[in-house]
């Protein structure tokens, strides 16, 4: 069941709401946290009931391992215990189909089924063995300790239902601690009108831009050998506003609905599209992975003071690491090894954006060319969009293959063919109305709705965040009118509605 869906807006959703809100009303505090757990396994459930045993196997053994995690070889244990796990499920059949292709042998690849989340919760659930191997040799912040943990404790960070699927990677006492003060368990209006409107505002996203841009996105990469070079092109940047909608439009859900619950999540997704640099970008983008990596793997491997060569080298690892996290294929180490160079080329100082320089840079103290800041926003965007070849590319030849479309000039193409796809049911009217009166201008709409439907994209992303937007505080009626007519439009349109691309992550 995801978010986007007719059983969780209108029964999973109010029922355990209102089980929640009930039973804290109560005092029942032990009861509430149990129910909260219970509702979010069901949900876990109905993906499959064995991943809810592989989810709760894995969460009992890391709590008892955090009984004796002061000692370090039991954390490296837990640690690769935990990314033995990961590796199993996510990695298995790519290692086998590498070391087939490598001996030029035929090695049969495992019948396995990925948990959902895997990624996720595994992530989660290292972060909490090393902070609390931290806190047990007193090297954690004041403000992160978190004393005792009970397995209710433990089992709402891990499975807390907004958060376990397609994350954020929230820290140990980024969710406990909110659990634990029990002025967030008291229904806070504040926190109830925001959350819907995050919700809205995010389920608007995915349903109606999102879901529509990839009937385009999924054509073009499907076929990449057919594309000319504007169609390639415009094919593209459909899919990297078809990723940033997707995302930006599950976060704002995730975030939406938990603020209901009275518990607010870490931001994972800051408008991205704005930034002015490829560093800066992953600052804004999946937040919360980029700081499991710097924290996690960055610092330890020495971040940034063991020399520039060093330094370069070890953001390059992260970056391919977060690759690799993505997904199990030479394309998403390829997209993140183009990543790792494009930030220590942001870190050397040949070139910056003006309001976004550094102190220092690994060449120079100051950059070489500063530029303005709406040309780094265009480069940024520029350089991010070329690495999303190798991001959704179904293999490397077709990556290589799409670069060729774009680089040597061709036409005609797939212009018509790829913009019909666009029959959605907003264009019903105007499709009718065209096969009566104008047969010969079918493609010519097709077209035009296509970039108009990349024009309101760009309105949309170049506007307020939906942060930005719900912090404004009480809504006008124009806005709450706004609201309902986004959340109607969205809720007819489930009918035609798409998972979530993080939800194969």
């Amino acid at each position: 069941m995801s978010f986007n869906s007719f059983s969780f807006i209108l029964i999973y959703l109010p029922i355990v709401l209102f089980l929640w809100h009930g039973l804290n009303h109560l005092k029942k505090w032990k009861l509430a946290d149990i129910t909260l757990i219970a509702a979010s396994l069901v949900l876990y459930g109905l993906f499959s009931y064995t991943f809810v045993l592989i989810l709760l196997s894995s969460c009992f053994i890391n709590f008892l391992l955090s009984k004796y995690i002061k000692r370090k070889h039991i954390l490296f244990f837990g640690v690769f215990l935990n990314l033995l796990l990961l590796g199993y499920f996510k990695y298995t059949n790519f290692f086998i189909s590498n070391i087939s292709a490598l001996l030029g042998k035929s090695f049969c690849e495992l019948q396995i089924i990925m948990p959902v989340g895997i990624s996720f919760f595994v992530f989660s659930q290292i972060a909490f063995l090393i902070d609390t191997h931290n806190e047990c040799n007193g090297n954690i912040k004041e403000e992160e300790k978190l004393s005792s943990v009970s397995l209710t404790e433990y089992l709402l960070y891990i499975t807390y239902f907004p958060k376990i699927v397609q994350g954020p990677i929230a820290l140990p006492y980024e969710i406990i601690s909110k659990f634990r003060n029990k002025n967030n368990r008291i229904l806070n209006s504040i926190y109830f009108r925001k959350g819907i409107e995050l919700f809205v505002i995010g389920l608007s996203k995915k349903v109606l831009l999102g879901d529509n841009l990839a009937k385009i996105a999924d054509y073009g990469f499907k076929y990449t050998y057919y594309m000319d070079t504007l169609t390639g092109a415009l094919v593209l940047v459909s899919y990297a506003l078809q990723l940033y909608f997707d995302f930006s439009g599950y976060c704002d859900m995730a975030e939406g609905v938990s603020l209901m619950f009275g518990i607010e999540l870490p931001i994972n997704f800051n408008s991205p599209y704005k930034a002015t640099s490829i560093r800066n970008l992953w600052q804004r983008w999946h937040m919360t992975l980029t700081r499991f990596f710097v924290r996690y793997v960055y610092i330890p491997l020495g971040g940034s003071h063991k020399g520039g060569i060093r330094t370069a080298i070890n953001v390059i690892i992260i970056f391919i690491l977060s690759g690799f996290w993505h997904g199990a294929g030479w394309t998403y180490i390829c997209w993140g090894l183009i990543m790792g160079i494009m930030v220590v080329f942001d870190n050397l100082g040949i070139m910056a954006t003006s309001g976004d320089l550094k102190k220092h840079y690994l060449l120079r103290d100051k950059p070489l060319f500063v530029i303005p800041v709406l040309a780094g926003r265009f480069l940024t965007f520029c350089m991010f969009l070329l690495s999303l070849i190798f991001f959704r590319s179904q293999n490397l030849t077709y990556a290589i293959q799409f670069i060729k479309q774009l680089g040597i000039f061709t036409w005609p193409g797939f212009m018509y063919k790829t913009a019909a796809n666009l029959d959605i049911s907003e264009n019903y009217l105007l499709i009718t109305a065209t096969n009566l009166f104008a047969k010969n201008m079918i493609n010519v709409v097709y077209v035009v709705s296509w970039l108009v439907l990349l024009f309101i994209s760009f309105i949309v992303i170049c506007s307020k965040n939906a942060h930005e937007i719900v912090e404004k505080g009480n809504p006008s009626r124009k806005f709450t009118l706004l609201l309902i007519i986004l959340f109607t439009w969205s809720f007819i349109s489930l009918s035609q509605v798409s998972t979530f691309i993080y939800f194969q992550f």
